[in-house]
């Protein structure tokens, strides 16, 4: 009996954005195939992986409790944390009390073989995480956690804005081909259950980098043309795309798919021009707004969802409310709205004054209830209409959750007719 076969059950935690469910995912499934018997966190396992996010501190501070809850609730099992903080900061997580291994972003989806070799209460190992061996690309899907499917097309970044450490955690920008993507998709379709695929990736326009620096051989508007002509999948959402890589031709065509939803989201992070310069951002404001007007005079109906940020280092009071003014004024569906937290190794922390964090506190509750404001005004102006729905095939209580075409959220009694079905309903 070898080491990996004495771990027969294994329990996942993801923490951050719909790439990492999606590895988290495909790596659970490469390891049912080596054996392992996939349990709920809450449950008592052999080992745990916990999948981190490193994009706010939070997430560091998270990854360190759920440690601490699984010494308290398995103290003999073995722990791994993989993901971008372990890729960032392997010797501090490799300090935390009861943590076994730590893989990097280019060991993580070779996890079953670490496991083969794993001592538990030894020295916790860590494995790769020096941003050079980063190179490859990994496809991966979810399946079964959620009605919709996330397909990670693309990794990596090429971008070097300033408050990111995402280049550092995954490395350059890189993907699959079209045609293995298509490959991928006609196998998801072949199950019959698939309904919605989501597109991920770090840089999702960036699609067509081929791994280990061989150069651009397609785009991201030839990959979703080409899927667009795949049946047996009803839906695609573009999880998220960056204003200067979401092309009006793009647009355009969306408007007319057969299949990819009226929803985008668009990361603006600033609506002052001075602060996206900071940023390192790769537009101005006046790009943003050209991309959202043009979606909104093919697609009125179109979704738009906002990525902000606030607090970040110089944004005075003036430059705030240059940003508020402009989502006011645009016609856009809702924010995800992010405070500023200073990471290491990044162009911010040289960038001056500093914003105070309970002015950064203040700030993200302004952008909140504007979020809010514009969530119920989209979902007004489409009231009395009728829209497709894809109605989730789980339940945890009495009701199901299930989104439209242009992503405006309904809530139902659970009824197991309607589980994974796409139906019509009135708003």
């Amino acid at each position: 009996m070898d080491a990996a076969s004495s771990h027969k059950t294994i329990a996942f935690h993801t923490l951050g954005c719909k790439l990492n469910f999606s590895e988290t995912s495909g790596i659970s499934r490469l390891l049912e195939n080596e054996g392992f018997v996939r349990k709920d966190f809450d449950e008592v396992a052999d080992v745990y992986v916990i999948n981190t996010c490193s994009v706010t501190d939070n997430a560091d501070k998270e990854c360190r409790y759920l440690v601490r809850r699984i010494r308290r609730q398995a103290p003999d099992s073995s722990v791994v944390i993989m993901g971008c903080y372990a890729q960032l900061k392997p010797a501090e997580i490799a300090a935390i009390p009861g943590v076994d291994l730590v893989l990097g972003a280019a060991e993580k989806f070779n996890l079953a073989r670490h496991l083969h070799d794993l001592v538990p209460g030894g020295p916790a190992k860590i494995c790769s995480c020096d941003i050079e061996s980063v190179t490859g690309f990994h496809p991966s899907y979810s399946l079964g956690d959620r009605t919709r499917t996330f397909l990670k097309v693309q990794d990596g970044c090429d971008y070097s804005c300033a408050f990111c450490t995402i280049p550092m955690a995954r490395g350059a920008s890189r993907s699959d081909s079209v045609a293995k993507t298509v490959q991928t998709v006609r196998q998801l379709s072949d199950r019959g259950d698939v309904r919605e695929i989501v597109l991920t990736g770090v840089n999702l326009g960036d699609f067509g980098r081929v791994p280990d620096g061989a150069g651009t051989t397609e785009t991201f508007f030839q990959l979703i043309k080409a899927l667009d002509t795949i049946d047996g999948i009803d839906r695609f959402r573009i999880s998220s795309i960056e204003p200067n890589l979401l092309t009006p031709e793009m647009i355009d065509w969306t408007a007319a798919s057969r299949r990819f939803m009226p929803h985008f989201h668009i990361p603006l992070q600033s609506g002052s021009n001075h602060i996206l310069g900071g940023m390192r951002r790769r537009y101005k404001r006046e790009l943003y707004a050209e991309r959202v007007h043009r979606i909104k005079s093919v697609m009125p109906h179109c979704a738009i969802g906002v990525d902000v940020i606030v607090g970040f280092p110089g944004e005075m009071d003036e430059h705030f409310r240059e940003t508020v003014d402009f989502l006011v004024d645009l016609d856009v569906s809702y924010l995800h709205v992010f405070t500023y937290s200073e990471r290491p190794n990044t162009k911010a922390l040289d960038i001056t004054p500093v914003v105070p964090i309970a002015v950064r506190n203040e700030r993200n509750k302004i952008l909140r209830n504007l979020s809010y404001r514009k969530m119920q005004d989209f979902i007004r102006r489409h009231q009395g209409q009728t829209r497709k729905v894809l109605l989730e095939g789980h339940v945890k209580t009495s009701m199901m959750e299930g989104y439209t075409d242009n992503y405006i959220k309904v809530t139902t009694p659970y009824r197991q007719e309607w589980a994974n079905r796409i139906l019509d309903w009135q708003l």
